[in-house]
């Protein structure tokens, strides 16, 4: 076969390839996670759920997760709604260890480096997950999975951690740089 055929069918190949692409239409983006990162944490809230329900539900819509999560397409806070002061993450002393030095919100990624939920770090920040919230991390990768942290605004003493990959997020606490 000459040059020119071949040409000619390499182009007629990755021509009928981005036809086909073009017909799927624009790719699906995920309701949660899926690399979705919220520009901001969640508002204060302001009609408080009661904190203690018998069974917690987190999946409001089909295929989401039951845990608490950030919907992609309206950057809303799924679970985060039990308000100021929820018992379940009262500290006796909030900021014992300070206030995490690091960067916060959308525009700083961090990558964890090891540990789990007892105590985890990255970049010599150390932390560990609520108690109430350790069953939400299960899935979470240890060593690889990128978070981005943010305040709590109701609970004091708390920051969120959001999993860039799964789009669910729980409660740290930070335990200083050593």
């Amino acid at each position: 076969m000459n040059k020119t055929i071949q040409v000619v069918l390499v182009v007629l190949a990755i021509s009928a390839f981005v036809v086909a692409q073009e017909h799927k239409g624009p790719a699906q983006r995920p309701e949660v996670g899926g690399g979705h990162i919220p520009a901001r944490g969640p508002a204060r809230a302001v009609h408080p759920a009661p904190a203690h329900p018998a069974e917690r539900k987190f999946d409001n819509q089909p295929g989401h997760p039951n845990a608490p999560h950030v919907d992609a397409r309206n950057d809303a806070w799924v679970g985060h709604n039990a308000g100021r002061n929820d018992a379940r993450y009262h500290l006796d002393h909030p900021w014992e260890h300070g206030h995490f030095p690091g960067e916060l919100g959308a525009h700083h990624v961090w990558r964890i480096e090891g540990g789990g939920p007892d105590r985890f770090w990255f970049n010599g920040f150390y932390f560990n997950v609520s108690s109430v919230d350790v069953a939400y991390c299960a899935d979470w990768n240890w060593g690889t999975d990128d978070i981005v942290v943010y305040d709590d605004p109701d609970d004091a003493g708390w920051y969120l951690a959001y999993n860039v990959r799964l789009g669910t997020y729980v409660h740290i606490l930070y335990l200083g740089n050593s």
